[in-house]
């Protein structure tokens, strides 16, 4: 097996979701969820088929994400995974949605940050092993830490003032 890591392109205020799927009519389902969760959501959305074509099916609601997310899921190449790059809408808006599609098996992270994915290849093909969220932690909160943690949840709106 040769272990690879590859990096997911998106803008820097757009979140992703990566996750697995199980049939080709994810595409669509995931598509559904997400332009009934959110008004005003943009959103790609590339899923990685598997067998028969081995195509990278793709939908949204925007041009430029739904281009953005066939590139990563294309350079992914793993069996059945799905990204999703979200603008106007965070994860937590849409998470338990899609963790609700019947073809859903796992959701590997939700994030705004950068992100690594660490890809297993073998002849047969590739999988997820895992992935890189953001940066490495580099201590624990203090006081003045704890108030601006709570402090951006109330001017975010997730939090009552």
């Amino acid at each position: 097996m040769e272990l690879k890591t590859v990096r997911i392109e998106k803008p820097k205020e757009a979140n992703i979701i990566l996750g697995q799927a199980h049939f080709i009519k994810t595409v669509e389902d995931l598509y559904e969820v997400l332009i009934n969760s959110v008004p005003g959501i943009k959103f790609g959305l590339a899923f990685c088929e598997s067998s028969g074509p081995c195509l990278v099916r793709v939908e949204g609601n925007d041009e430029k994400l739904e281009k953005l997310a066939g590139k990563n899921a294309l350079a992914l190449s793993a069996g059945h995974s799905f990204i999703i790059i979200l603008e106007n809408a965070y994860p937590i808006n849409v998470l338990n949605a899609v963790k609700d599609v019947p073809e859903v098996c796992r959701i590997y992270c939700a994030t705004a940050n950068d992100v690594e994915v660490i890809i297993g290849e073998t002849e047969q093909g590739r999988g997820i092993l895992g992935v890189i969220d953001g940066h490495k932690s580099k201590g624990i909160e203090g006081e003045e830490d704890t108030q601006a943690r709570k402090k951006f949840l109330r001017d975010i709106g997730y939090k009552l003032g």
